[in-house]
Parts: C-alpha cells; sequence; structure tokens
C-alpha cells in the first residue's frame, strides 16, 4: 500500500487503511474464485521485462528474445488465464493482446485535451486492467493510482505490472464509491465508462470534484446517446443488454451534471458513434460484443429498442 506514502495529508489515511486491509483480508482467502486470477499472478510475477515502452499505442512489456519458447508458451497460457481482455492492445514478451475494446482510440482522442501529467497525482476510476495507466506512465507523473473492485482486473493489472515494474503505478480494490476518502488529493481523475453505472451521477461527481486539489482537473467519457437536448434515458432492465446501467445521458446533459458538481471551464471535446470496429470479439475476448447489442435489422437501435449508444468525451476544472 505504497501509494499512501505520496497522498496529501488532507487523505482520510485512517479510513483508507481500514478499507484496505478490510478488501484485502477478503480476496486472500483459499477460494475458487480468488485462486483463478491470483495462480497467474503468481507465475507471472517472477518474469522482469527488460524492454518497457508505453508511448505507443500498442503497451509493450518484455521481447520475446528475453525468455525462451517455453516460457513464453507458460506466459501466454497464464495471461490467456485473465479473459476475458476488455482493454488493450498489450504485446507481453512478443504475446500479441487483442483486446475487446481499441482503447488507443481513446486514448488518441483524449491525448489533445491533457493537462500535464508529468510529476502529478492522479486517479483512474475503474481501470480494468490498467491500459490507461501504463498510457500515462509515459508521462512520468508521481503516482497514478487506479480505483478497480473487479477481482479479474485487480490482479491482471497486477500481474503486467509485476512484469513491467513501474513504479509511479499502483492499484486497489476500490470503487468510485470510496472517492471521497481522498480529499483533496489528485490533480486529474480520470473516469471512463463509469457515470451511467451510478444512481446519483451528480453525487458522485459532488465526491470526485472533493478528492481533486484546487486547479484539479477531471477527464470524463461515458456512453450516451446521441442529440443535443440536455436529457438521459433511464432505461428499464438493460441498456445494449447491460443490467445496472442507470441514467444514460446526453453530452450535453453530462456537460449540466458537471456544472451542478461545481466544475468549470467545461469541455465537451469529442463525440463519436460506438461500432463493431471499436468493440468487438477477439481470440483474448470471446464472449458477446457490440453487434450483439445492436438491433440486427436496425443499427441505429439497441436490442431493447433505445436510441443505439454514442460516446461522449468532457473536461472540467475544480477552480
Amino acid at each position: 500500500m505504497k501509494y499512501l506514502s505520496m497522498l496529501p495529508s488532507s487523505a482520510h489515511f485512517d479510513e483508507i487503511a481500514e478499507l484496505h486491509q478490510t478488501r484485502q483480508r477478503w480476496i486472500n482467502q483459499e477460494k475458487k474464485g480468488f485462486l483463478r486470477y491470483r495462480t497467474p499472478l503468481q507465475y507471472l510475477s517472477q518474469f522482469n521485462a527488460g524492454h518497457v515502452d508505453c508511448c505507443g499505442d500498442i503497451v509493450t512489456i518484455g521481447k520475446a528474445d528475453e525468455i525462451s519458447p517455453s516460457e513464453q508458451k507458460e506466459i501466454r497460457d497464464r495471461l490467456k488465464e485473465f479473459m476475458p481482455w476488455r482493454k488493450g492492445p498489450f504485446t507481453v514478451f512478443g504475446i500479441d493482446i487483442d483486446a475487446e475494446w481499441r482503447s488507443e482510440r481513446k486514448w488518441q482522442r483524449i491525448t489533445p485535451k491533457l493537462p500535464d501529467l508529468n510529476g502529478k497525482i492522479i486517479a483512474d476510476i475503474g481501470c480494468n486492467n490498467g491500459y490507461y495507466m501504463f498510457r500515462m506512465a509515459a508521462s512520468e507523473p508521481e503516482l497514478v493510482l487506479g480505483f478497480e473492485p473487479s477481482v479479474q482486473h485487480y490482479y491482471c493489472f497486477r500481474a503486467l505490472n509485476s512484469m513491467a515494474g513501474l513504479k509511479c503505478l499502483d492499484i486497489d480494490l476500490l470503487g468510485v464509491e470510496h472517492i471521497h476518502y481522498f480529499e483533496s488529493c489528485f490533480d486529474v481523475i480520470f473516469l471512463m465508462g463509469i457515470i451511467y453505472h451510478r444512481p446519483s451521477p451528480i453525487d458522485t461527481l459532488r465526491d470526485i470534484f472533493t478528492a481533486l486539489q484546487p486547479g484539479g482537473t477531471l477527464i470524463i467519457e461515458s456512453q450516451a446517446i446521441p442529440g443535443s437536448e440536455p436529457m438521459a434515458l433511464f432505461p428499464d432492465k438493460t441498456y445494449a443488454k447491460v443490467p445496472g446501467t442507470y441514467f444514460v445521458p446526453t453530452g450535453s446533459c453530462l456537460g449540466n451534471w458537471m456544472k451542478k458538481a461545481g466544475f468549470k471551464d467545461i469541455d465537451f471535446f469529442h463525440s463519436h458513434p460506438m461500432s463493431n470496429d471499436e468493440q468487438r470479439r477477439t481470440d483474448w475476448m470471446q464472449f458477446e460484443s457490440y453487434e450483439d447489442f445492436i438491433d440486427i435489422n436496425n443499427p441505429h437501435r439497441t436490442v431493447e429498442g433505445y436510441p443505439a449508444p454514442c460516446r461522449v468525451f468532457l473536461k472540467g476544472r475544480k477552480i
């Protein structure tokens, strides 16, 4: 839990430490659901990559000539145990991992609007396997802390970074609901693909506002419905087959949520329709993907009959 020593005095240290210890006791149980991902982590942790490159679209951890062919096969098998891979692409000791999402495209859209990350303390809420954290590492931040409550993604990131050895990256089994313990801690917070899963999105944004340092920046990316009016869809049971989806806003609606939460200088800087070119099945993610969520006879509608999703990108500051 090295990241505690890197946080300012405004953090709620006792509460964070107690929460961390509780989550670690839970995940360290000898149960199949935890051993399934802990076991490949333990194997992969013995390898230390000599070459790590986070500057390009493909996060590169190690080269093929750093290991033997038999070790490469074993590493591939262990990495497969973290399937389905949602974010990427990665290449690990010459093993190409083609994830469900072409995550490099999202990063390309965000990059022109990024504040300076060098020497900064950053949170990536819902960090998944850490693809974006590795991309941030190229800017040499002081700390990127990933919030990730999923056991699968938590162990996957730990396995990747055990091989990469990037000391500026850390992760904890936390969710966005814990961000209020990090009062005035972060220079930059990334909230990507999360807000529509929150039953009270403005309260969530207020908590994030509290967690930012004065002058700090929020980068938010969200699933959205098309349109310029400030409104949100409230689906019945699922949206694009995804349960736990509460409010799916338009971009302008999300901007209004940010204003009500206290953010200033709000910049709605990009929007694009989703497609099965960017989110799709691969050898590393063999379950349903975007094409299965959309009406086969009408690409402008989900299988439930709602407007098909787009993605929106906004930036706001805490003045």
